[in-house]
């Protein structure tokens, strides 16, 4: 893997931002504008860096459902969500309730070590435009003899697909909360009506608080008091469970089919790193983990269970303690052992690696100027040093995307 140096389209700006990514810049009190999307620069892979990668994600995914069922036994305690909200995860689990995707972030440095998984965010995860979309088109701009590491949005839509063929369903809800106000879960919700929509999905977009419960027909409903049959909702499930009518979940017969299923509680909770430590110690693509304290661990990242973008991270190593701001931490901590991130002349990448149906279908790398990737991060396209296809056929209906 390498960082190499890529001039800017004169009006990249305009494309991003027709593509979906509307919420590039940051702006500070200050008064600085911050951009996230960063085109610069690119990273290239191998070939075979991708299929290991790949592999290691594969395998990842298969260990941490296999650390799903440990902890939905309670053998680590309540994890922060509490044991009728674990028992429903526990319930989803062996229901084998359908999901659609996840992200893994790994550390990777391209020097022929093992990645190391730092955490799976299997309930929400947000980055889908820039991954799926906004860096294709800039690979179809800029270097359109290349390859890259991105067949998510094709995975996405046969997802989708498989899904209404073993639900029966053929109307979706896709909700979201407007408590978020930079767009970036607005537009990830109108990207995945999209991609259900040409999986032959009819759906309906609604607010996570316009979501009722109708006491007659004992189902949650919309605005229009239809009921909701399956929905796809970015919102964390331990936060639902808090709602007014969150006790309503634990009433199984009378919920509809929810994409995240309640079984991603177990992945996307930080405990989940220990949990994979005990199944599986000395594993080369884990790091040290464990619950409450950091036990043996002489230098540790400690995260919250329910921690998101950095928040609350604190670090204890060599040369570093640092104590991001935030409102997590009251669920719980979980110690992992620190693992410097890779630099490239300053910049500090990680990899995440998107999983659709247990199947590796590609990257988007983060990079930030110090150890913590948060808010203002960058987000930096990919090549692979290969030719690209003989035909980008595949990817001709993201050019059709309706955001």
């Amino acid at each position: 893997m390498q960082r190499l140096t890529s001039a800017p389209r004169p009006d990249w700006k305009q494309k991003i931002h027709e593509q979906g990514l509307v919420f590039s810049t940051t702006t500070m009190d200050d008064g600085r504008k911050i951009e996230y999307w960063n085109e610069s620069a690119y990273y290239e892979f191998t070939a075979d860096e991708v299929e290991t990668l790949e592999n290691t994600a594969e395998e990842m995914h298969r260990m941490s459902l296999e650390a799903a069922k440990f902890l939905a036994t309670g053998a680590m305690g309540g994890i922060g969500i509490g044991e009728q909200a674990l028992e429903l995860a526990s319930q989803s689990l062996l229901a084998a309730d359908v999901d659609i995707y996840g992200r893994f972030d790994f550390i990777y440095d391209g020097q022929g070590g093992p990645a190391k998984m730092l955490e799976y965010n299997a309930d929400t995860p947000t980055g889908l435009i820039e991954a799926s979309v906004a860096q294709w088109f800039w690979l179809q701009d800029v270097f359109p003899a290349k390859d890259q590491w991105n067949g998510i949005h094709e995975a996405l839509i046969r997802q989708w697909k498989k899904t209404q063929y073993r639900t029966g369903m053929s109307t979706l809800h896709v909700a979201h909360s407007e408590v978020e106000e930079s767009g970036e879960d607005w537009m990830t919700a109108a990207y995945m009506r999209d991609v259900a929509s040409q999986a032959g999905w009819t759906t309906i977009g609604i607010n996570m608080s316009d979501i009722g419960w109708d006491p007659n027909l004992n189902r949650f409903v919309d605005m229009d008091n239809f009921m909701i049959s399956t929905i796809f909702k970015l919102y964390p499930w331990e936060l639902m469970m808090k709602e007014p009518f969150g006790h309503r979940l634990l009433e199984r017969a009378y919920n509809p089919r929810w994409v995240e299923p309640a079984w991603k509680m177990l992945l996307s909770n930080k405990a989940l790193l220990a949990a994979l430590w005990h199944l599986y110690p000395d594993h080369p693509n884990l790091l040290p983990a464990y619950l409450n304290e950091p036990g043996p661990l002489k230098e540790w990242v400690a995260k919250p269970l329910h921690g998101r973008e950095g928040d609350n991270i604190r670090i204890h190593a060599d040369g570093i303690t640092l104590d991001q701001p935030g409102d997590y931490g009251r669920e719980g901590w979980c110690y992992q052992q620190y693992h410097q991130l890779p630099d490239f002349d300053g910049n500090h990448p990680v990899l995440g690696l998107w999983v659709v149906d247990g199947e590796s279908v590609g990257c988007g790398i983060r990079e930030s100027d110090g150890p913590i990737t948060d808010y203002f991060c960058r987000f930096v396209p990919n090549t692979i040093d290969a030719p690209a296809p003989l035909s980008a056929a595949a990817h001709s209906s993201k050019a059709g995307i309706a955001l």
